[in-house]
Protein backbone atom coordinates (compact mmCIF):
# COMPACT_ATOMS: atom_id res chain seq x y z
CA UNK A 1 0.00 0.00 0.00
CA UNK A 2 1.05 3.72 -0.54
CA UNK A 3 1.45 5.19 2.65
CA UNK A 4 1.29 9.00 1.31
CA UNK A 5 -1.13 10.46 -0.06
CA UNK A 6 0.42 14.00 -0.30
CA UNK A 7 3.27 14.86 1.67
CA UNK A 8 3.91 18.96 1.31
CA UNK A 9 6.47 20.87 3.42
CA UNK A 10 6.29 24.58 2.57
CA UNK A 11 9.89 26.08 2.45
CA UNK A 12 8.35 29.66 2.39
CA UNK A 13 11.08 30.35 -0.19
CA UNK A 14 10.27 34.17 -1.17
CA UNK A 15 7.37 33.71 0.79
CA UNK A 16 8.80 37.03 2.94
CA UNK A 17 11.57 37.78 1.38
CA UNK A 18 10.51 41.05 0.68
CA UNK A 19 11.62 44.51 3.36
CA UNK A 20 7.62 45.11 3.54
CA UNK A 21 6.76 41.08 4.33
CA UNK A 22 5.50 40.33 7.51
CA UNK A 23 8.20 38.39 9.82
CA UNK A 24 8.07 34.87 9.85
CA UNK A 25 6.86 33.51 13.43
CA UNK A 26 6.02 29.60 14.65
CA UNK A 27 2.15 30.50 15.15
CA UNK A 28 -0.34 32.07 12.35
CA UNK A 29 -4.02 32.71 13.16
CA UNK A 30 -6.62 30.88 11.31
CA UNK A 31 -9.11 33.80 9.71
CA UNK A 32 -12.38 31.79 10.61
CA UNK A 33 -14.98 34.54 8.51
CA UNK A 34 -12.47 34.11 5.09
CA UNK A 35 -12.38 30.32 5.59
CA UNK A 36 -14.68 27.38 4.54
CA UNK A 37 -14.69 24.14 3.91
CA UNK A 38 -17.57 22.99 1.80
CA UNK A 39 -18.77 19.66 -0.93
CA UNK A 40 -18.79 19.56 -4.66
CA UNK A 41 -20.33 16.75 -6.04
CA UNK A 42 -20.07 15.01 -2.52
CA UNK A 43 -16.42 15.40 -2.12
CA UNK A 44 -15.09 17.69 0.34
CA UNK A 45 -13.28 21.14 -0.75
CA UNK A 46 -11.15 22.84 2.15
CA UNK A 47 -9.72 26.61 2.15
CA UNK A 48 -8.16 27.96 4.55
CA UNK A 49 -7.13 31.61 5.38
CA UNK A 50 -4.39 31.78 7.84
CA UNK A 51 -2.42 35.15 8.84
CA UNK A 52 1.01 33.58 7.29
CA UNK A 53 2.37 30.82 5.62
CA UNK A 54 3.60 27.67 7.88
CA UNK A 55 4.89 24.47 6.90
CA UNK A 56 2.01 21.89 6.58
CA UNK A 57 1.16 18.45 5.22
CA UNK A 58 -2.04 16.90 4.05
CA UNK A 59 -2.77 12.98 4.17
CA UNK A 60 -6.04 10.68 4.52
CA UNK A 61 -6.02 7.98 7.16
CA UNK A 62 -8.56 4.85 7.02
CA UNK A 63 -10.99 3.12 9.49
CA UNK A 64 -12.29 5.70 9.83
CA UNK A 65 -11.46 7.46 6.32
CA UNK A 66 -10.23 11.28 7.38
CA UNK A 67 -8.77 13.96 5.83
CA UNK A 68 -5.80 15.13 8.06
CA UNK A 69 -3.71 18.41 8.01
CA UNK A 70 -1.16 18.91 10.43
CA UNK A 71 0.60 22.42 10.62
CA UNK A 72 3.60 24.08 12.61
CA UNK A 73 1.61 25.91 13.61
CA UNK A 74 -1.96 26.95 13.53
CA UNK A 75 -3.91 28.62 16.28
CA UNK A 76 -7.40 27.66 16.15
CA UNK A 77 -8.57 29.78 19.45
CA UNK A 78 -12.04 30.92 19.36
CA UNK A 79 -13.06 29.19 16.16
CA UNK A 80 -16.20 27.34 15.91
CA UNK A 81 -16.50 24.33 13.76
CA UNK A 82 -20.11 25.47 13.03
CA UNK A 83 -18.87 28.67 11.29
CA UNK A 84 -15.94 26.69 9.06
CA UNK A 85 -17.96 23.79 7.86
CA UNK A 86 -21.04 24.78 5.55
CA UNK A 87 -24.44 22.12 5.31
CA UNK A 88 -22.33 19.34 7.00
CA UNK A 89 -22.60 18.06 10.87
CA UNK A 90 -20.35 20.35 12.73
CA UNK A 91 -19.05 17.14 15.11
CA UNK A 92 -17.05 15.73 11.39
CA UNK A 93 -14.89 18.51 12.43
CA UNK A 94 -12.33 18.42 15.02
CA UNK A 95 -8.88 20.91 15.10
CA UNK A 96 -6.51 22.13 18.04
CA UNK A 97 -3.32 21.04 19.25
CA UNK A 98 -1.44 17.81 18.23
CA UNK A 99 1.36 18.75 20.50
CA UNK A 100 3.44 21.88 21.63
CA UNK A 101 4.43 23.70 18.10
CA UNK A 102 1.70 21.79 16.28
CA UNK A 103 -1.87 22.02 15.31
CA UNK A 104 -3.85 19.51 13.76
CA UNK A 105 -7.73 19.86 11.68
CA UNK A 106 -8.91 16.59 11.21
CA UNK A 107 -12.61 16.12 9.26
CA UNK A 108 -14.32 12.51 8.69
CA UNK A 109 -15.01 11.56 5.53
CA UNK A 110 -18.73 9.82 4.77
CA UNK A 111 -17.34 8.28 1.84
CA UNK A 112 -13.70 7.29 0.44
CA UNK A 113 -12.10 10.40 -1.24
CA UNK A 114 -8.48 11.10 -2.19
CA UNK A 115 -6.50 14.13 -2.28
CA UNK A 116 -6.52 15.54 -6.11
CA UNK A 117 -4.59 19.24 -5.19
CA UNK A 118 -3.34 20.78 -3.11
CA UNK A 119 -1.46 24.23 -1.98
CA UNK A 120 -0.58 27.02 0.14
CA UNK A 121 -0.67 30.47 -1.88
CA UNK A 122 1.15 33.29 0.08
CA UNK A 123 0.65 36.86 -0.12
CA UNK A 124 4.31 38.29 -0.96
CA UNK A 125 3.08 41.90 0.43
CA UNK A 126 1.59 40.94 3.56
CA UNK A 127 2.59 36.86 4.45
CA UNK A 128 -0.68 36.26 4.60
CA UNK A 129 -1.81 32.83 3.03
CA UNK A 130 -4.72 30.58 1.75
CA UNK A 131 -4.37 26.72 1.95
CA UNK A 132 -6.74 24.82 -0.74
CA UNK A 133 -7.44 21.32 -0.29
CA UNK A 134 -9.09 19.31 -2.95
CA UNK A 135 -10.81 16.22 -3.00
CA UNK A 136 -12.84 13.70 -5.39
CA UNK A 137 -14.22 10.40 -4.52
CA UNK A 138 -12.86 7.14 -5.47
CA UNK A 139 -13.41 3.32 -4.87
CA UNK A 140 -12.50 1.85 -1.56
CA UNK A 141 -9.56 0.00 -2.67
CA UNK A 142 -7.92 3.25 -3.98
CA UNK A 143 -8.57 4.81 -0.84
CA UNK A 144 -7.20 2.21 0.96
CA UNK A 145 -3.89 2.35 -1.30
CA UNK A 146 -3.48 6.28 -1.05
CA UNK A 147 -3.82 6.53 2.39
CA UNK A 148 -1.76 6.30 5.24
CA UNK A 149 0.44 8.74 7.78
CA UNK A 150 3.20 10.16 5.27
CA UNK A 151 6.75 9.27 6.88
CA UNK A 152 9.75 11.88 6.04
CA UNK A 153 12.82 12.04 7.49
CA UNK A 154 12.82 16.43 7.18
CA UNK A 155 9.41 16.32 8.85
CA UNK A 156 10.66 13.93 11.64
CA UNK A 157 13.30 16.26 12.23
CA UNK A 158 11.26 18.89 13.32
CA UNK A 159 9.01 16.95 16.03
CA UNK A 160 9.49 18.00 19.79
CA UNK A 161 10.43 15.30 21.95
CA UNK A 162 7.63 16.32 24.45
CA UNK A 163 4.68 14.94 25.08
CA UNK A 164 1.62 15.68 22.67
CA UNK A 165 -1.64 17.14 23.73
CA UNK A 166 -4.84 16.24 21.16
CA UNK A 167 -8.00 18.13 22.43
CA UNK A 168 -11.28 19.56 21.80
CA UNK A 169 -11.90 23.17 20.92
CA UNK A 170 -14.02 23.17 24.21
CA UNK A 171 -12.54 24.70 27.26
CA UNK A 172 -15.17 23.21 30.11
CA UNK A 173 -15.26 19.51 28.32
CA UNK A 174 -13.56 16.67 30.89
CA UNK A 175 -10.41 15.63 29.69
CA UNK A 176 -9.17 11.92 29.90
CA UNK A 177 -5.98 11.04 29.70
CA UNK A 178 -4.61 8.04 27.65
CA UNK A 179 -1.16 6.38 28.82
CA UNK A 180 0.83 4.02 26.09
CA UNK A 181 2.41 1.91 28.29
CA UNK A 182 5.90 1.37 28.07
CA UNK A 183 8.47 3.14 25.27
CA UNK A 184 11.70 3.98 24.25
CA UNK A 185 14.41 2.31 26.13
CA UNK A 186 11.45 0.24 27.77
CA UNK A 187 9.57 -1.51 24.73
CA UNK A 188 7.46 -4.18 27.04
CA UNK A 189 6.55 -7.18 25.87
CA UNK A 190 8.04 -8.73 22.26
CA UNK A 191 6.63 -10.91 20.37
CA UNK A 192 7.13 -11.88 16.42
CA UNK A 193 9.30 -8.51 16.39
CA UNK A 194 6.87 -6.36 17.70
CA UNK A 195 6.95 -4.19 20.87
CA UNK A 196 4.12 -3.83 23.54
CA UNK A 197 5.44 0.17 23.32
CA UNK A 198 4.37 0.93 19.19
CA UNK A 199 1.21 -1.54 19.22
CA UNK A 200 -0.23 0.37 22.22
CA UNK A 201 0.85 3.74 21.13
CA UNK A 202 -1.28 2.59 18.29
CA UNK A 203 -4.36 1.71 20.35
CA UNK A 204 -4.22 4.88 22.59
CA UNK A 205 -3.92 7.06 19.29
CA UNK A 206 -6.92 5.01 18.11
CA UNK A 207 -8.77 5.54 21.08
CA UNK A 208 -7.95 8.89 21.49
CA UNK A 209 -9.56 9.57 17.74
CA UNK A 210 -12.50 7.89 18.84
CA UNK A 211 -12.95 9.94 21.60
CA UNK A 212 -12.64 12.72 19.96
CA UNK A 213 -14.78 12.11 17.97
CA UNK A 214 -17.90 11.95 20.36
CA UNK A 215 -17.10 15.58 21.06
CA UNK A 216 -17.35 17.38 24.77
CA UNK A 217 -14.01 15.90 25.72
CA UNK A 218 -10.25 16.85 25.69
CA UNK A 219 -7.60 14.10 25.16
CA UNK A 220 -4.04 14.16 26.41
CA UNK A 221 -1.37 11.06 25.95
CA UNK A 222 1.53 10.82 28.21
CA UNK A 223 3.80 10.07 25.47
CA UNK A 224 4.74 11.66 21.84
CA UNK A 225 6.42 7.89 20.46
CA UNK A 226 9.44 6.36 20.79
CA UNK A 227 10.51 8.16 23.94
CA UNK A 228 10.75 6.95 27.65
CA UNK A 229 8.36 8.37 29.97
CA UNK A 230 8.81 7.51 33.97
CA UNK A 231 6.20 6.02 35.88
CA UNK A 232 6.07 9.29 38.06
CA UNK A 233 6.30 11.42 35.01
CA UNK A 234 2.75 10.09 33.58
CA UNK A 235 1.08 10.64 36.54
CA UNK A 236 2.28 13.96 36.71
CA UNK A 237 1.11 14.76 33.21
CA UNK A 238 -2.42 13.44 34.15
CA UNK A 239 -2.08 16.07 37.22
CA UNK A 240 -1.10 18.88 35.49
CA UNK A 241 -3.58 18.21 32.70
CA UNK A 242 -6.31 18.03 35.45
CA UNK A 243 -7.52 15.17 34.68
CA UNK A 244 -10.90 13.41 35.25
CA UNK A 245 -10.00 9.94 34.40
CA UNK A 246 -6.74 7.76 33.68
CA UNK A 247 -6.57 5.22 31.31
CA UNK A 248 -3.34 3.06 30.72
CA UNK A 249 -2.69 0.35 27.90
CA UNK A 250 -0.70 -2.70 28.12
CA UNK A 251 -0.47 -6.05 26.86
CA UNK A 252 1.95 -7.92 28.38
CA UNK A 253 3.68 -11.43 27.94
CA UNK A 254 3.70 -14.60 30.18
CA UNK A 255 6.78 -16.37 30.69
CA UNK A 256 4.77 -20.06 31.54
CA UNK A 257 1.04 -20.58 31.20
CA UNK A 258 -1.80 -19.39 28.87
CA UNK A 259 -3.67 -16.53 28.97
CA UNK A 260 -5.75 -14.28 26.52
CA UNK A 261 -8.03 -11.68 26.64
CA UNK A 262 -8.57 -8.40 27.81
CA UNK A 263 -8.46 -7.60 31.25
CA UNK A 264 -9.06 -4.47 33.62
CA UNK A 265 -7.14 -3.43 36.45
CA UNK A 266 -7.71 -1.05 39.58
CA UNK A 267 -5.66 -0.21 42.18
CA UNK A 268 -4.77 -1.49 45.32
CA UNK A 269 -2.00 -2.32 47.84
CA UNK A 270 -3.12 -6.26 48.16
CA UNK A 271 -3.33 -7.48 44.43
CA UNK A 272 -6.09 -9.83 43.27
CA UNK A 273 -3.71 -12.98 43.05
CA UNK A 274 0.00 -13.71 42.45
CA UNK A 275 -0.29 -13.64 39.18
CA UNK A 276 -1.46 -9.83 39.02
CA UNK A 277 1.45 -9.03 42.04
CA UNK A 278 3.73 -10.15 39.48
CA UNK A 279 2.38 -8.57 36.42
CA UNK A 280 2.36 -4.68 38.83
CA UNK A 281 5.74 -5.60 39.73
CA UNK A 282 7.17 -5.98 35.94
CA UNK A 283 5.47 -2.65 34.70
CA UNK A 284 6.48 -1.03 37.96
CA UNK A 285 10.12 -2.18 37.35
CA UNK A 286 10.21 0.20 33.98
CA UNK A 287 11.86 3.00 35.77
CA UNK A 288 14.54 1.55 37.01
CA UNK A 289 15.24 0.72 33.49
CA UNK A 290 15.86 3.98 32.90
CA UNK A 291 18.01 4.89 36.67
CA UNK A 292 14.94 6.72 38.22
CA UNK A 293 15.70 7.77 41.33
CA UNK A 294 12.97 6.20 43.36
CA UNK A 295 14.47 6.82 46.44
CA UNK A 296 12.65 9.77 47.37
CA UNK A 297 10.30 9.49 50.78
CA UNK A 298 6.55 10.63 51.38
CA UNK A 299 5.69 13.08 53.68
CA UNK A 300 3.54 11.23 56.72
CA UNK A 301 0.52 13.54 56.76
CA UNK A 302 0.80 13.86 52.77
CA UNK A 303 0.50 10.02 52.50
CA UNK A 304 -2.35 9.88 55.11
CA UNK A 305 -4.38 12.58 52.93
CA UNK A 306 -4.10 10.67 49.62
CA UNK A 307 -5.39 7.47 51.20
CA UNK A 308 -8.33 9.26 51.71
CA UNK A 309 -8.38 10.07 48.23
CA UNK A 310 -8.09 7.33 46.87
CA UNK A 311 -10.82 5.96 49.33
CA UNK A 312 -13.20 8.07 47.99
CA UNK A 313 -11.90 7.41 44.69
CA UNK A 314 -11.88 3.69 44.26
CA UNK A 315 -15.27 3.30 43.73
CA UNK A 316 -15.19 5.49 40.99
CA UNK A 317 -12.25 3.62 39.73
CA UNK A 318 -13.72 0.30 40.08
CA UNK A 319 -17.34 1.57 38.17
CA UNK A 320 -14.93 2.62 34.93
CA UNK A 321 -13.52 -0.82 34.92
CA UNK A 322 -16.83 -2.67 34.63
CA UNK A 323 -18.04 -0.02 32.41
CA UNK A 324 -14.79 -0.48 29.74
CA UNK A 325 -14.93 -4.35 30.87
CA UNK A 326 -18.85 -4.29 29.65
CA UNK A 327 -17.72 -2.28 26.61
CA UNK A 328 -15.23 -4.45 25.23
CA UNK A 329 -17.19 -7.73 26.03
CA UNK A 330 -19.88 -5.91 23.76
CA UNK A 331 -18.39 -5.54 21.16
CA UNK A 332 -15.52 -7.92 21.03
CA UNK A 333 -17.26 -10.61 23.00
CA UNK A 334 -14.27 -12.30 24.68
CA UNK A 335 -12.34 -10.74 27.72
CA UNK A 336 -9.92 -12.65 30.32
CA UNK A 337 -11.59 -15.31 32.60
CA UNK A 338 -11.41 -12.85 35.70
CA UNK A 339 -11.51 -9.93 33.33
CA UNK A 340 -11.76 -7.47 36.50
CA UNK A 341 -8.35 -7.44 38.70
CA UNK A 342 -6.74 -5.41 41.41
CA UNK A 343 -3.00 -4.94 42.33
CA UNK A 344 -0.10 -2.02 43.13
CA UNK A 345 0.41 -0.32 39.29
CA UNK A 346 2.66 2.76 40.69
CA UNK A 347 1.07 4.86 37.41
CA UNK A 348 -2.55 4.34 38.67
CA UNK A 349 -1.42 6.21 42.11
CA UNK A 350 -2.86 9.81 41.35
CA UNK A 351 -5.33 9.64 44.71
CA UNK A 352 -7.66 12.12 42.98
CA UNK A 353 -8.16 10.84 39.46
CA UNK A 354 -9.92 7.88 38.80
CA UNK A 355 -7.49 5.41 37.20
CA UNK A 356 -7.32 2.07 35.23
CA UNK A 357 -4.73 0.04 33.05
CA UNK A 358 -6.03 -2.44 30.84
CA UNK A 359 -4.00 -5.08 29.47
CA UNK A 360 -6.44 -5.76 26.17
CA UNK A 361 -4.36 -9.01 25.79
CA UNK A 362 -1.53 -11.36 25.96
CA UNK A 363 1.66 -10.68 23.46
CA UNK A 364 2.20 -14.25 24.42
CA UNK A 365 -0.89 -15.73 23.05
CA UNK A 366 -0.63 -16.13 19.33
CA UNK A 367 -4.52 -15.45 19.01
CA UNK A 368 -3.99 -12.30 21.07
CA UNK A 369 -1.09 -11.08 18.78
CA UNK A 370 -2.70 -11.83 15.79
CA UNK A 371 -6.13 -9.85 16.83
CA UNK A 372 -4.13 -7.00 18.44
CA UNK A 373 -2.29 -6.80 14.79
CA UNK A 374 -5.66 -6.26 12.86
CA UNK A 375 -7.11 -3.03 12.46
CA UNK A 376 -10.54 -4.59 11.95
CA UNK A 377 -10.16 -6.43 14.94
CA UNK A 378 -8.48 -3.71 17.13
CA UNK A 379 -11.10 -0.72 15.52
CA UNK A 380 -13.80 -3.55 17.65
CA UNK A 381 -11.60 -2.92 20.55
CA UNK A 382 -11.57 0.60 20.25
CA UNK A 383 -15.03 1.13 20.39
CA UNK A 384 -15.67 -1.35 23.40
CA UNK A 385 -12.79 0.91 25.52
CA UNK A 386 -14.71 4.13 24.12
CA UNK A 387 -17.91 2.58 24.89
CA UNK A 388 -17.33 2.10 28.33
CA UNK A 389 -15.60 5.05 28.75
CA UNK A 390 -18.79 7.26 27.68
CA UNK A 391 -20.96 5.17 29.61
CA UNK A 392 -18.81 5.65 32.58
CA UNK A 393 -19.04 9.64 32.08
CA UNK A 394 -22.64 9.46 32.12
CA UNK A 395 -23.25 7.52 35.49
CA UNK A 396 -20.19 9.72 36.79
CA UNK A 397 -22.00 12.73 36.54
CA UNK A 398 -25.12 11.57 37.65
CA UNK A 399 -23.21 10.12 40.75
CA UNK A 400 -22.29 13.06 41.25
CA UNK A 401 -25.24 14.61 42.46
CA UNK A 402 -25.24 12.34 45.22
CA UNK A 403 -21.76 12.40 46.17
CA UNK A 404 -22.61 16.37 46.71
CA UNK A 405 -25.58 15.74 48.75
Amino acid sequence: MTRAVIFILCALLGAVSTASAQPFTALARLEASESRITTQGGAFQVELSLSQGVPYRVYTLTEPARLVLDFREVDFSGVDAKSLILNENPKTLRFGAVRPGWSRLVLDLPKPQVVSQAGLRVDESSGAAVLSVALQLTDPEEFQRRSGAPSDPEWDKLRPSVSPTVSSSDDKALTIVLDPGHGGIDPGAVSAGITEADLMFVLAQEVRDALLRSGDVNVVLTRQGEEFVSLERRVKIARAAEADLFVSFHADALASGKANGATVYTLSEEASDAASAALAERHNRADLLAGVDLSGQNDEIAAILMDLARLENKPRSEALARGIILGINTEVGHTYKRPIQSAGFSVLKAPDIPSVLIEVGFLSSKDDLTKLTDPIWRMKMVVGIHNGIQAWLLNDAADAQLRRK
